[in-house]
């Protein structure tokens, strides 16, 4: 009950104000935006369509709300062949006053964080694109490169395995305070991803704070919806939201692995120091 009550809510307090571009629909669970509740964020959002992504940008954080990706076997095989060329660029769809720019990054400790990852995409054109900064947020440079791309690599694992999937990727901002890069960025204190599989129609959600380290959260639908503000999957029942989809541990590699390998590797030593102390 509390599922549907909280879905009617959020969908009166929906503002409207963007129309959905036909081009984005294939990124979309039955061709349908996730709908922007919070009204702020919502004023003068911005749905930008790129070849394998979509956006929802807006001028409050100069960030994207979400991004969204529709992953497949194919595609997620056919982005591992390509290498990784770096080109970030600011989206000149954008009024400039509205947009990131490369400046406000410069020499802020900040990594430039993708939502919908480089290392999902199929085809030069759609890596190029995610290097867009409307597709980037503010990220805490450990996370980035270790916590954050390891549930990234987790989730290509999963499509492999399960097949299709709908994967929507955003920063939240939970705390009291704000952070701002050069005035303008605004930096989440929290990023989420969304992994849904229309064929079980079950869904959750990663939740990691902005920060170094390994620790994070799987959420159900409903509970990510309540943080964000957010209708993810409009056309979804209210049941199938509440139906929690198991979700792969992060695969963490480099130096937050290592971390936790001789994090583990001490304990079981430990122990076995222990358990000698005690049959003597």
């Amino acid at each position: 009950m509390k599922s549907h009550l909280l879905a009617a809510l959020l969908c009166v307090l929906a503002i409207p104000g963007y129309a959905q571009d036909p081009a984005c629909a294939r990124s979309y669970y039955q061709g349908t935006a996730p709908i922007v509740a919070n009204a702020r964020l919502a004023q003068g959002a911005t749905e930008l369509c790129f070849t394998e992504f979509a956006v929802m940008h807006s001028p409050l954080s100069r960030a994207a709300i979400w991004s969204a990706e529709h992953l497949t076997p194919s595609r997620v095989r056919a982005a591992r062949s390509l290498q990784r060329a770096d080109a970030f660029h600011p989206d000149s769809r954008l009024p400039s006053k509205d947009r990131a720019e490369l400046a406000d990054f410069a020499r802020s400790g900040m990594d430039r964080g993708h939502l919908a990852p480089s290392g999902d995409m199929s085809t030069p054109e759609a890596q190029y694109e995610s290097f867009t900064l409307s597709n980037i947020v503010a990220q805490d440079p450990d996370n980035n490169r270790h916590l954050f791309a390891g549930i990234e690599m987790a989730v290509r694992n999963l499509v492999e395995r399960r097949g299709s999937l709908y994967v929507i990727t955003g920063p939240l901002f939970t705390g009291a305070k704000v952070k701002q890069l050069n005035g303008r960025i605004l930096v989440p204190d929290r990023i989420f991803k969304v992994v849904f599989d229309p064929a079980a129609q079950k869904g959750a959600a990663y939740v990691v704070n902005n920060e170094p380290g390994t620790a994070y959260e799987v959420v159900s639908l409903p509970e990510l919806e309540a943080m964000a503000g957010l209708v993810f999957f409009p056309s979804l029942p209210a049941e199938a939201k509440a139906s929690k989809l198991p979700l792969p541990r992060p695969e963490l590699r480099g130096r937050s692995d290592r971390g936790i390998e001789k994090s583990a590797e001490r304990v079981l030593n430990d122990l076995s120091r222990a358990a000698q102390l005690l049959t003597r």
